[in-house]
């Protein structure tokens, strides 16, 4: 198996893998969605009671949403992850209780009227862990709301819940195998002007495939081709795969932590394999 790079951003990846099957591409797109842990907001803790500011003015603790709608937008807010230094909390050794290694603790402190942003969340503790995408809009507050809220963020992953999907549009498609017979073409600018993604070219006095990686096999080309010599087809064996992040962990991370999972599970199953045969 071979993999190239076509595109590798902080939050998105696109890949051709080359020498492979549907099936495990298909294999690494399940477990970077559904298997690929990261940190995220699983408790949210409400003050009760009126709020006071500095100057002894009165707020009343309450907002235009119930707070369970706030608990669930908080959760879904990316939270920085850093895979090496933190284990899951029901494996730590506090005994699920929480600590410096499983979990990250967030405050909230605002009063009305504004609107309340993911960047508003507070770190308690290192500021690395303070939210990147710090526009995301939680909730407006009117002149005598406020919110006074704990957070605690821990590791999981997709497969308990969406809030911990680490991957986001993940899919993959074939490349594109596009054979022109250039003994029969009438090299007419039909096929090249009618393709939406500049697959096609002339060059030579003859039409050329370009940008094979670009085709998407709508098979606009073979339609609109009088002579009948183009013939488009797709390639399982060599396969564009791409998805993004929400920022909680770089594509590159996704990747390779995705990579060392699958690893995992097939060495497991050849020794349980083995076993068997012994």
């Amino acid at each position: 198996m071979k993999i190239d790079i076509l595109e590798m951003t902080p939050t998105k990846a696109e890949l051709v893998i080359s020498d492979t099957n549907p099936m495990f591409v298909n294999a690494l797109r399940r477990t970077i969605v559904s298997d690929v842990p990261k940190m995220a907001i699983d408790n949210v803790e409400f003050h009760l009671g009126p709020i006071m500011d500095e100057g002894g003015t009165a707020y009343e603790s309450i907002s235009p949403l119930f707070d369970e709608i706030l608990a669930h937008r908080l959760s879904l807010v990316p939270v920085p992850t850093d895979l090496d230094s933190f284990i899951y909390r029901s494996k730590c050794s506090c005994n699920g209780e929480g600590c410096p290694s499983c979990t990250v603790m967030y405050s909230l402190n605002k009063k009305g009227p504004c609107t309340v942003y993911s960047g508003d969340l507070e770190p308690i503790g290192s500021e690395k862990f303070r939210v990147k995408d710090d526009l995301i809009p939680i909730v407006k507050l009117a002149d005598d709301q406020a919110l006074l809220i704990y957070a605690t963020a821990e590791l999981g992953t997709g497969r308990q819940h969406s809030r911990w999907q680490a991957a986001l549009g993940a899919g993959y498609r074939y490349y594109g195998k596009i054979e022109i017979d250039h003994s029969k073409c009438d090299v007419g600018l039909s096929c090249v002007n009618v393709c939406p993604r500049g697959v096609l070219a002339k060059e030579d006095k003859k039409i050329v495939v370009r940008h094979p990686e670009n085709c998407t096999l709508c098979n606009a080309c073979t339609e609109v081709c009088d002579t009948g010599v183009i013939k488009v087809s797709g390639d399982p064996s060599k396969i564009i795969f791409r998805f993004e992040t929400d920022g909680s962990l770089t594509a590159k991370e996704v990747l390779i932590k995705g990579l060392k999972i699958l690893e995992e599970r097939f060495e497991t199953l050849r020794e349980q394999i083995g076993k068997l045969e012994e």
